[in-house]
């Protein structure tokens, strides 16, 4: 099933309950929260106090991204604030089965994520263990980049690892994906988009999200 993560990153902040609202009557099913450090990627946006902002404003999950160096130190905060779904950088946890363990046991959905220059086979070990693999389709730190073509790749390696190994976790992109882009990742097996710049905008962001869905699903069709 094709959903629609939009992320708040490209919101207007002033109004977040509106933006997540009307995101919602779009089509939108997951609440994408970008969580970054300024030390893993050169940006600074959220942590645990957004969350539990959210959280009395919308019934929908809170898809948290941590974008952070010490991600082991503040799953317990986010999963206190509300996430109902964390996914960690292969690239920040050297002992990344514990860290997938450690969400797991909180009673939140566990999840990894690919930089675009990281292999997909250096997550093969954790697959069994996750509910969902997040490819970065830009390099990660900013909203509204170009979208790399070599997100589709990995994201067709991970269907084939799925079925081959008899696996059942989710493929979720993140990056570029807008209505031009979308039919790419649904093609080779993307099934949550996380999309921010291509939904968000002022008057719009209901039309917005009901158009990338619409685009999304006719492509899961050919597919």
């Amino acid at each position: 099933m094709i959903e629609l993560a939009f992320s708040i990153l490209a919101s207007d902040f002033a109004h977040l309950a509106d933006e997540v609202a009307a995101a919602e009557r779009g089509g939108g099913t997951i609440v994408h929260v970008d969580v970054m450090d300024g030390h893993f990627v050169p940006n600074i946006t959220f942590g645990p106090p957004m969350v539990k902002a959210l959280r009395p404003i919308t019934k929908l999950p809170l898809d948290c991204h941590l974008m952070i160096e010490d991600p082991d130190a503040y799953i317990p905060v986010f999963a206190k604030a509300g996430a109902n779904m964390i996914s960690v950088h292969q690239e920040t946890c050297p002992n990344l089965h514990r860290t997938l363990q450690h969400i797991a046991e909180l009673n939140v959905l566990p999840g990894v994520v690919i930089n675009p220059a990281t292999p997909v086979e250096t997550l093969i070990e954790v697959l069994p263990m996750v509910n969902f693999v997040l490819v970065m389709s830009v390099n990660p730190g900013f909203g509204g980049q170009q979208f790399l073509p070599l997100a589709v790749g990995k994201i067709g390696h991970l269907a084939r690892l799925r079925r081959e190994m008899g696996l059942h976790f989710r493929i979720e992109v993140d990056g570029g994906v807008a209505h031009d882009t979308v039919a790419s990742v649904v093609h080779a097996g993307a099934e949550l988009l996380v999309a921010g710049s291509a939904v968000f905008e002022p008057g719009r962001t209901e039309q917005n999200a009901v158009e990338l869905l619409r685009l999304a699903r006719a492509a899961l069709l050919q597919a």
